[in-house]
């Protein structure tokens, strides 16, 4: 059984992923009056978006090196 999505599918998740993620963890970081009410660890969404973004630059770099 093959894998239906190729790595530049998965790269583009993730980026996509990455950037929404982290939009939302500056939102809730620079308002204080919503960021009162919503209950989320604000460092964990920070480290999440991080780690997707670094999964994005690692697909992009091997992408490069295939390339080549």
């Amino acid at each position: 059984m093959d894998f239906p999505l190729s790595m530049s599918d998965v790269g583009l998740w993730l980026a996509v992923t990455a950037i929404i993620l982290l939009i939302t963890s500056e939102l809730l970081s620079s308002s204080t009056e919503y960021s009162r009410s919503i209950v989320i660890e604000k460092k964990r969404l920070r480290l999440v978006a991080l780690g997707l973004g670094t999964g994005f630059m690692i697909i992009a770099i091997m992408h490069v090196f295939q390339s080549v």
